[in-house]
């Protein structure tokens, strides 16, 4: 098995315990899920949800987000924050792709990849990524077979 076979394999792996780890939101219009990995070790998780000790409702009465809603990117970087881990060189696994918010997260945290699984209509996050050589992959672990 060549590397980048088993990194691939090891990229749905991750990918597939973000999806698990997105089950802990409490959200009702969409769970999303964040894992930061640093030498085959998860050194921090995250999902979508309001801040500590805030109710867990993501959603008001019309079933829009509410504006202080933390995304699991950000979640798991501020994370980091009060750990004595760092995040420079990780990849950062996500359910979906991050916005541009989150994306000013990722490059100021020393993030050098991003894995994600599933697109979003707007792509300035993917965009910006990029811009600041992010690698940036998309990679949906139900187009590709399981091991």
């Amino acid at each position: 098995m060549t590397t980048d076979n088993k990194q691939r394999l090891l990229d749905l792996r991750y990918l597939r315990m973000a999806r698990i780890w997105a089950e802990n939101s409490y959200c009702q219009r969409r769970q999303v899920g964040a894992l930061v990995v640093k030498d085959k070790m998860i050194i921090s998780d995250g999902y979508n949800g309001t801040p500590s000790g805030f109710e867990n409702v993501c959603e008001d009465d019309n079933n829009v987000t509410k504006p202080y809603v933390l995304h699991a990117e950000a979640n798991a970087i501020t994370k980091l924050a009060r750990s004595s881990n760092n995040s420079d060189g990780s990849t950062l696994y996500v359910t979906a792709a991050p916005c541009i918010e989150c994306a000013k997260l990722i490059i100021q945290s020393g993030i050098k990849r991003v894995v994600y699984g599933e697109k979003y209509r707007f792509e300035d996050g993917i965009n910006l990524l990029r811009r600041a050589d992010i690698e940036v992959l998309y990679l949906n672990p139900e187009e590709n077979e399981t091991e």
